[in-house]
């Protein structure tokens, strides 16, 4: 039986581009990889009535709940929710995958280098993808067929590379954090320091203990 590793799915979800977008791509990964990967999106988490603070404590524990995550690093400027959750990740060494499909230059970085600010990269188990997604539509669109099939195309080819990415950071080597005890110290630091109540949400009794052995059985950790 295959093992199936969740992925949390980081990215704007503002707009109908943003959401159409998102459950397409996440659909076309899971579907691609067989089941391998299978993607938590926010935008099926949120409560618009809900206060500000249980939207971001939901969110920052899906992010450690989850085994891997892939970060939507589009835009001219990044999504600063988004920047936030990629950083949580890499306090607990998750592995992680940033996705940039825009074509248009940005950040601070040299030629050949990220499309952001540089302090987003660098990070160890983090392997970028940029493509031009403007290109890959355009290839496929010239090549005839209803515009539902091309889109479709196009998310299942941004999966293929997506998936790719995610086998590879999933076999670096996790940072040295010590025993499974030092490991659960550290995710139980992760509950705390954001402060707001976030801890409450994974105050039931053995919850840290459980979500650890279930990544180190999985080789996460």
């Amino acid at each position: 039986m295959t093992t199936a590793y969740t992925v949390y799915f980081a990215g704007a979800l503002f707009t109908h581009k943003d959401l159409i977008g998102n459950a397409l791509l996440a659909a076309a990964i899971e579907t691609c990889s067989v089941g391998r990967y299978v993607c938590v999106l926010p935008q099926h988490l949120e409560q618009t009535m809900a206060q500000a603070v249980d939207i971001r404590n939901q969110d920052l524990l899906q992010v450690m709940t989850c085994d891997l995550a892939l970060f939507n690093f589009d835009g001219t400027d990044l999504d600063s929710g988004t920047v936030v959750e990629f950083m949580f990740a890499k306090c607990l060494d998750i592995p992680a995958v940033l996705l940039r499909t825009d074509f248009r230059a940005a950040g601070d970085q040299p030629k050949g280098g990220d499309a952001w600010n540089l302090m987003c990269s660098f990070y160890p188990r983090t392997k970028v993808v940029q493509l031009n997604a403007m290109t890959w539509y355009q290839q496929l669109r010239n090549a005839g067929g209803p515009v539902h099939d091309v889109m479709l195309q196009l998310c299942h080819r941004i999966a293929a590379v997506v998936i790719d990415s995610l086998d590879a950071v999933r076999s670096d080597t996790p940072l040295p954090k010590g025993s499974l005890a030092d490991v659960e110290r550290l995710y139980q630091w992760a509950l705390h320091f954001p402060g707001s109540g976030l801890a409450h949400y994974g105050a039931a009794p053995a919850f840290v203990t459980h979500l650890v052995a279930e990544k180190h059985q999985k080789g996460l950790l």
